[in-house]
């Protein structure tokens, strides 16, 4: 079981004093060791400079007049390396007399580094030596003490400081060791498949927990195996060998999945008394030391973690709860990752179905006389990401051509789905009452009330009429509505382009209905070019929409020359480059002169029966 340090009551409860500082060298806290052989209050020393609480003696002083105490903190601060004072006289305020007593000791500093490769903290090792020396000078002046005491007390204070050396340097293992892991959960948080985390498992992080080799073990309930991903450093025979195993064998992964706890088999002997068939892992992989640990996410083992050395070694439990730790870490990022790809697989089918309903709805549009129209539908490029917008174009009984635009909010089969449903009564309501842009976009918004339609919807309305009188002047009057949506943008024959706004936006569909619908008149020559997009055409997460709105205007300038289809598939290719991040429909219409043949770029007229004849200015 997973056992959380608490390292504030191992730093009280050492037996040998302990003062962490600053490395402004502020005392952040002593031990009870450290007040006890000082005789000092914890209150009276926490937040004061070290030599403040310490004022050194002249005594303590070298002939240059520096601190070697302070120099001592200093040089391991910077260097990063322990540094000692075998015997330091530094005389202490002494509570009992009152008097400064005279003081031997023998210090170690250590640096305690940080994560930038600096020293967070500077550690003070101090034990009282003073009896030692006294007893030391007593022998050597003929005093009652023996040379073998002297030896021994020398032989103590060495031991004592070897430990400490020792200590510290399993200490800034293990602090280096927890660092490179951390790097490694990081990595381990950007993965997106599976593979990315066992190619980071097998790599930095069993390198990060100091193992020569290991694997990723992950079960295949359906096929009653773990399916594993070895470490390149096992080699190549041992990949073949052990690509897989049944969950039901004794390989140790096996087992720790099955009985979800470690196994540590630390020698070759330890793994032959296990199973025999471990002499095949020790012959192909020349490992002889394996951990393995399972891997546990919500409650479920996902598989096991598997580390190995080249030498034999006794694991000690603290290794096996980093081990532990650590594959905790990888089962999240495994389960992270599965969740990631069943959301992706459930996008794609949702996206899947809405395109299918998009281009199902989306058709071709008519050709009147005189007339191109071109229209496009690109999708997102997200997977996620699937919209309500949609283009039309029709007549109207009365001969007349309506184009329109429209979006639905949300990203979802259902923003697609009401899509469908607007489409559909726009284009009855149109083409029943023959009524304008303004009436049509009432009609619709009352509807949607009615239906119980509660989507927000913009919407944009384009009607293009001719009496006879602008026949022959060559003009077409467009007449237009707009409930929200980006401005319709007009190229003119010259290759002026403009977008057209109203001084009064009128609102949103699904706002209210009885909301009171404008419209507006455009005067357009002959070879004018107008174009109907969604938003998706101009918004960028790192644009607004006036930016992109100008660029847009821009593109149209520098292609306005080019047929219609070139022309809208030029619009779409450098505002996109074929990646939006939001659904794109567009519609443009070009009026091509009515004196002459239709062009054959415009491919030929698609009018239904029943309606009227088109005016010909040559008739």
């Amino acid at each position: 079981m997973s056992v959380e340090l608490d390292f504030a009551a191992v730093f009280e409860s050492l037996p040998t004093a302990y003062l962490l500082m600053s490395p402004d060298l502020v005392i952040r806290e002593a031990n009870a060791a450290y007040l006890h052989l000082l005789g000092r209050e914890r209150d009276d020393l926490v937040g004061r400079y070290v030599f403040d609480a310490f004022p050194p003696a002249s005594s303590a002083l070298d002939e240059a007049g520096s601190n070697p105490l302070q120099q001592s903190f200093e040089q391991a601060r910077d260097t990063g390396l322990p540094h000692q004072l075998p015997l330091f006289r530094y005389d202490v305020y002494d509570p009992v007399t009152g008097t400064d007593a005279q003081r031997v000791w023998s210090l170690i500093s250590a640096p305690v580094p940080d994560v930038a490769g600096g020293s967070a903290w500077v550690l003070q090792r101090v034990e009282d030596v003073t009896r030692f020396v006294a007893e030391r000078e007593q022998a050597i002046t003929g005093g009652r003490t023996t040379w073998q005491r002297i030896d021994q007390l020398e032989a103590d204070l060495f031991g004592r400081t070897h430990e400490l050396r020792s200590a510290l340097a399993a200490r800034e293992a293990a602090t280096t060791r927890l660092a490179a892991l951390a790097e490694v959960t990081l990595q381990l948080s950007a993965a997106t498949t599976v593979d990315d985390v066992a190619h980071i498992v097998t790599g930095t992080g069993l390198t990060a927990l100091g193992a020569d080799g290991g694997a990723l073990a992950m079960r295949d309930d359906d096929a009653g195996v773990l399916r594993l991903s070895l470490s390149p450093s096992l080699g190549e025979p041992a990949q073949r060998e052990f690509r897989q195993v049944p969950l039901s064998s004794t390989a140790p992964a096996a087992w720790v999945v099955e009985h979800d706890q470690p196994l540590a088999l630390g020698t070759r002997a330890d793994g032959l008394a296990w199973s025999p068939g471990m002499a095949t892992t020790y012959d192909l992989t020349g490992q002889l030391a394996w951990l393995a640990v399972p891997l546990r996410s919500g409650g479920r083992v996902l598989g096991a973690l598997v580390a190995s050395w080249r030498r034999e070694r006794q694991l000690t439990p603290d290794e096996v709860e980093t081990a532990q730790a650590f594959a905790t870490q990888c089962a999240q990022a495994l389960t992270r990752v599965h969740d990631l790809q069943a959301e992706r697989r459930r996008a794609a089918s949702s996206r899947a179905v809405a395109e299918i309903l998009q281009r199902s709805l989306l058709t071709e549009p008519p050709e009147p006389d005189h007339a191109e129209v071109v229209v496009r539908y690109l999708p997102s490029s997200h997977a996620a990401q699937v919209g309500g917008d949609w283009y039309d174009a029709f007549f109207q009984p009365g001969g007349t051509t309506m184009l329109v635009i429209g979006d639905v909010a949300g990203h979802d089969t259902d923003a697609a789905a009401t899509m469908g449903q607007l489409r559909g009564l726009l284009r009855g309501i149109a083409t029943y009452s023959d009524a304008g842009p303004a009436e049509v976009l009432r009609g619709l918004d009352s509807s949607m009330q009615l239906l119980g339609i509660t989507s927000l919807v913009t919407a944009a309305v384009a009607r293009f009429e001719q009496d006879a009188d602008e026949v022959e002047r060559g003009v077409t009057r467009m007449v237009w509505a707009n409930a929200g949506h980006p401005p319709p943008v007009v190229v003119d024959p010259d290759g002026t382009v403009r977008t057209l706004t109203a001084a009064r936006a009128d609102l949103l569909l699904g706002v209210d209905a009885v909301s009171v619908r404008h419209e507006h008149v455009t005067l357009l020559a002959r070879d004018a070019t107008v174009l109907l997009h969604t938003d998706g055409l101009v918004e960028r997460r790192d644009q607004d929409l006036d930016a992109g709105t100008d660029r847009l205007l821009q593109v149209l300038a520098d292609h306005a020359r080019e047929d219609l289809a070139d022309l809208v598939d030029s619009v779409l290719g450098r505002m996109v480059d074929g990646h939006p991040d939001d659904d794109i429909a567009l519609v443009a219409v070009r009026l091509h002169p009515q004196d002459r043949p239709r062009p054959p770029e415009a491919g030929p007229n698609r009018v239904p029966d029943g309606l009227p004849p088109a005016p010909d200015p040559r008739a």
